[in-house]
C-alpha cells in the first residue's frame, strides 16, 4: 500500500522552563486564546498547556533542559509502518529517541531538523 502524508491538527512548542510562564500569559492573556493547563507524564516535558488555536491545538510544553524554543509537527498516514518504510527508502530514518511516545508512532525529521510525530490518521 502506498503511503499517504497530510498534516494533523497538534503543533508543540518546546518552550525553556525560564520563558514557560511568560509565553503561556502572552497566549491567555494578551492574545486572549483558550489556554489550559492538562496533566502530562512525560520524563521530558514538565507541564503542558493547550491552546485552542482555529482548527489546530498548540501544546506549549515546558521543557526543563532547552535553551531556545522549537516547534513539532503532527504527521498523519494511513498507514505507519507503511510509511516508515517508505521514508526509510528515501533516506529518513525515524529518531524515536527525541521523546517518549506511544507504541506505533514514530519520530523523523525534515532535513533542517523540525521533529514530525509519525501516527495514525483518526
Amino acid at each position: 500500500m502506498e503511503p499517504h502524508f497530510t498534516g494533523g491538527v497538534n503543533i508543540a512548542i518546546k518552550i525553556p522552563k525560564a520563558k514557560y510562564e511568560q509565553t503561556v500569559a502572552f497566549y491567555r492573556d494578551i492574545l486572549k486564546l483558550s489556554v489550559a493547563e492538562k496533566p502530562i507524564s512525560n520524563p521530558t516535558v514538565s507541564r503542558t498547556n493547550e491552546v485552542k488555536f482555529g482548527s489546530n491545538i498548540v501544546w506549549l510544553d515546558c521543557v526543563d533542559n532547552y535553551t531556545h524554543s522549537e516547534v513539532w509537527l503532527d504527521l498523519k498516514t494511513n498507514d505507519v509502518e507503511a510509511a516508515t518504510e517508505y521514508l526509510k527508502a528515501k533516506g529518513v530514518e525515524t529518531c524515536d529517541e527525541l521523546e517518549e511516545i506511544p507504541a506505533g508512532m514514530h519520530w523523523i525529521m525534515d532535513p533542517s531538523g523540525t521533529p514530525f510525530i509519525l501516527n495514525q490518521q483518526d
